[in-house]
């Protein structure tokens, strides 16, 4: 099988009658931050980022609440991963202050505040920031409407507010925590109009890694993105989580991460990027703690559910976390939007 970096080139003018290749990449997190780090390096794909903005805790959602904004967590994330300025200012726009009585300010949070109250909307400072930052691509909130997130578990229970559900965990440490059964929103919203015509005009969609409840399926829940991905002609690429989450997806295999993706998503992804390899056991331990395991890649299940292409290699971090690394992400994401490419002009060509 060729190798993920020798395939890094195969999404340019080779595949596509136009180069660069259109990406929009969906999700929020650290997980959309670790795939977008490791994209902005190649020169063949246009990115376009589509985030979550139902954050409600930390920082993000005293902003939000104290100020009426809409949440700049995840965004500043994305602008910050997306960026090519020196690395001192894409640490100044991720700085924490420890210091009372500050503690837990962002700087880049209140960088974003600021020009939204310069420039006259949120929609402005992003553009603000994406110059003074001098991203590739561009960073678009997935609405412009304030919402919150819900989730309804087994037992009947409904937890408001993204924070609430993201940390239940951390306060709760059983092992037989209710299970989320759905979540929604509350109001419901429509969808930014840039990220509908970002996700029509795309040649593939990427779901980025992260937690399904809280940074995933979020996006799927405002009016019009779901309906835009359904109707999208491009192939659907999914890099699944490395790890469990305590309280969100408890012993759920790589399908049941997808079955849950497709059920919101409207469609079933063309192709799943999981990892290969073994945990190492000082990295897994420290999980095991909080009841996380690592996901089991059940290939053949994936192949019936209607998954075209399982591409599993090495694609985690070798740091003291447990993550998606950016450069092995993004060269599994080159090598399986060829394969995925090719897949399609084949049967083009088969059909003619």
């Amino acid at each position: 099988m060729e190798t993920p970096k020798r395939a890094a080139a195969s999404i340019g003018r080779e595949v596509f009658p136009h180069a660069p290749a259109k990406l929009v990449v969906i999700g929020g997190g650290s997980g959309s931050f670790s795939v977008l780090s490791g994209l902005k390096s190649n020169l063949s794909v246009d990115i376009s980022a589509i985030c979550s903005m139902m954050d409600s805790g930390g920082h993000s959602g005293l902003l939000r609440d104290a100020c009426n904004v809409l949440p700049p967590g995840d965004v500043r994330r994305c602008l910050v991963a997306l960026s090519q300025q020196t690395e001192l200012l894409r640490d100044l726009f991720s700085y924490r202050l420890d210091e009372a009585p500050y503690r837990g300010t962002n700087i880049g949070n209140l960088m974003i505040l600021a020009l939204t109250r310069l420039l006259g909307s949120e929609e402005q400072a992003i553009e603000g920031v994406s110059r003074i930052l001098n991203i590739r691509g561009e960073v678009i909130p997935v609405t412009l409407a304030n919402t919150h997130l819900n989730a309804v578990l087994s037992n009947g229970e409904i937890i408001r507010g993204e924070a609430n559900i993201d940390t239940r965990s951390a306060h709760l440490t059983s092992a037989t925590l209710p299970s989320i059964t759905s979540v929604f929103l509350d109001p419901s919203v429509d969808a930014n109009e840039k990220a509908v015509s970002a996700i029509l005009d795309a040649d593939f969609l990427i779901v980025a890694p992260g937690d399904i409840y809280t940074s995933i399926v979020p996006n799927l829940l405002v009016s019009g993105i779901a309906e835009a991905i359904s109707h999208s002609s491009a192939p659907m690429l999914y890099a699944v989580n490395l790890m469990t989450k305590h309280g969100e997806t408890d012993s759920w295999t790589a399908t049941k991460h997808v079955e849950v993706i497709s059920a919101y998503a409207g469609r079933v992804p063309d192709g799943v990027i999981a990892h290969r390899g073994i945990i190492p056991p000082e990295l897994a331990s420290s999980y095991r703690v909080e009841h996380a395991a690592q996901v089991l890649v059940d290939a053949d299940r994936l192949r019936d559910l209607g998954v075209r292409l399982v591409f599993e290699t090495d694609v985690m971090s070798r740091t003291s976390v447990i993550r998606h690394d950016p450069q092995k992400t993004a060269e599994a994401i080159a090598y399986a939007c060829g394969e995925l490419a090719g897949q399609d002009q084949q049967r083009v060509a088969e059909a003619g």
